[in-house]
Order: structure tokens, then C-alpha cells, then sequence
């Protein structure tokens, strides 16, 4: 009964290792076109912490608001390039949007 283990473990073994190098065939590649990549740094966007009044004050009035959501209540602004995100009063997040 050993030597039927011993085998079917060598057996099972030979398989794994047979296989294992084609699953990363099956992996995706993903590219991005160098043109499509922005540096934030290059883009002037609102800093966590802001309130509302000052991205209003340097940014102007937004393209389009959409209103709060969730508790906390999570609302965003959209602008050209970003969209800002605020918990209440207070931005958390700005986001460069995708150009196409």
C-alpha cells in the first residue's frame, strides 16, 4: 500500500510541476501610453483639508455637483481635470480624471 502512495504522490507531483509554469501564461498585460500618464505634481489640485469656500475661491464654480451621500455624507465636485471629494465641509480626496 506504500509503494501506491509513494506513486500516486509522485504521480500528483510530475502534474503540479508540469502545469504550474503554463498559469502564468494566462496572466493579462496591461499598458498604459506614456501620453495618458500625468505627474500630480504638474497639476494644481485642492489639498486634503480644504473647505469648500476655498476650492470654490481658487478653482471657481465646478462643472457639475453631486450631492451627499452616506454617513458621513460624501459629496463630489467635478471640475475639468479632477474631481474633488468632501466629507462634509472638507475635501479628502482629489482626483485627476481620465483624458481622452
Amino acid at each position: 500500500m506504500t509503494t501506491k502512495r509513494a506513486l500516486a504522490g509522485t504521480l500528483a507531483a510530475a502534474l503540479f510541476f508540469s502545469l504550474a509554469p503554463a498559469s502564468g501564461a494566462f496572466a493579462e498585460d496591461i499598458r498604459v501610453p506614456v501620453g495618458s500618464q500625468v505627474d500630480r505634481s504638474q497639476q494644481s489640485m485642492p489639498r486634503t483639508g480644504m473647505t469648500q469656500a476655498s476650492v470654490r475661491a481658487a478653482w471657481g464654480q465646478p462643472d457639475s455637483i453631486e450631492t451627499a451621500v452616506g454617513q458621513p455624507p460624501i459629496s463630489q465636485w467635478h471640475y475639468g481635470k479632477f474631481v474633488v471629494y468632501f466629507e462634509s465641509d472638507r475635501v479628502i480626496h482629489s482626483v485627476l480624471t481620465r483624458q481622452r
